[in-house]
């Protein structure tokens, strides 16, 4: 009998070393910097226009980082200067290679918002840029989103209690899909984001077999029940009522057509999640005609919401 509770012992001994290794091991397994002033775009836009000069006080850096046991890549871009900086977690849009973040992107769409004193990481999701395993277009691969809070823990720079989250297009299912399974996420803002992939298949029906059914395990056996999952208007009373939501579209998207973004707004009116939607007349998918005004917008919401950690907009009804 003591034989055996010596053993029961040991075994217990051993799983809670294993449990208390894996807790502690790190998710960062390497990261490098990245030198700026060898892409073109640096030299662009610095000689082009002073404004943007700051990217001198800029520092960019990819990362390797374990998600569900797969090292998956990823890009920070963050201020020079010492001292803790709110988070932005950006969500790519496209798939596999179509999309991918390279420096030079970091620098063009990351870096006017590190530049408002953030710390944004981005990340190619698994199977992309590098990484491993394989994305399944909002499946598993959305963990590589949810673990980021965790990743820019061990950040030197990042102030982990105010983290905010960007998304376009593709990215803005991500985000929908992530803020689902999180509750410290202090602000949203969506660009451009599908959230109702049965109409996106009515206007681009070439994406069932090109995106979907090349990416999503047994699509073809259980095509509604995956796509039920990926949209986000059948479940958009499981988003948070304590993360306030910017929705941005233009309103010639081709790709991914304004009332998608519609749709989420009378469905967020309806669960009292507090959001702002904002149409851009005439303009495309990347809202190009108006990107000095979707910046500001954007940085508006950041910075009431993460960096300022402004009180949540009233939901209740009221008034005369």
């Amino acid at each position: 009998m003591r034989i055996f509770l010596r053993l029961f012992s040991l075994v217990l001994l051993f799983i809670s070393v294993g449990c208390n290794a894996q807790s502690n091991q790190k998710l960062i397994v390497n990261q490098q910097s990245v030198d700026i002033k060898q892409y073109p775009i640096y030299h662009d836009l610095v000689a082009s226009d002073s404004q943007f000069e700051y990217l001198n006080n800029l520092e960019i850096k990819e990362l390797t980082y374990l998600s569900d046991g797969l090292k998956v890549k990823a890009f920070v871009i963050q201020p020079k200067d010492g001292g803790a900086y709110p988070c932005i977690i950006y969500n790519r849009g496209g798939n596999r290679e179509f999309g991918a973040w390279n420096p030079s992107g970091v620098i063009r769409f990351l870096g006017p918002i590190a530049n408002q004193g953030f710390v944004v990481i981005a990340s190619q999701y698994r199977g992309n840029g590098g990484g491993e395993g394989q994305e399944e277009f909002g499946g598993k691969e959305v963990n590589d989103v949810i673990i980021l809070p965790n990743v820019l823990g061990e950040l030197e720079k990042a102030d982990t209690t105010r983290i905010g989250m960007y998304g376009w297009s593709r990215g803005g299912m991500m985000t929908y899909l992530a803020l689902a399974k999180m509750n410290n996420i202090k602000a949203a803002v969506v660009g451009g984001g599908v959230t109702d992939h049965f109409d996106l298949l009515k206007d681009r029906p070439s994406m069932e077999e090109s995106v979907y059914a090349e990416l999503i395990p047994k699509f073809n056996k259980r095509k509604d029940e995956e796509l039920t999952k990926r949209s986000v208007v059948f479940w958009a009373d499981q988003l948070p009522k304590n993360t306030p939501l910017l929705l941005m579209h233009g309103g010639s998207d081709w790709r991914v057509k304004s009332s998608q973004s519609l749709k989420l707004a009378l469905k967020l009116d309806e669960f009292r999640v507090p959001y702002r939607l904002i149409v851009y007349e005439g303009d495309d998918h990347g809202i190009s005609n108006h990107q000095k005004e979707v910046n500001q917008e954007a940085m508006n919401w950041f910075n009431r919401f993460v960096m300022n950690g402004e009180l949540l907009p009233k939901t209740e009804l009221y008034g005369k």
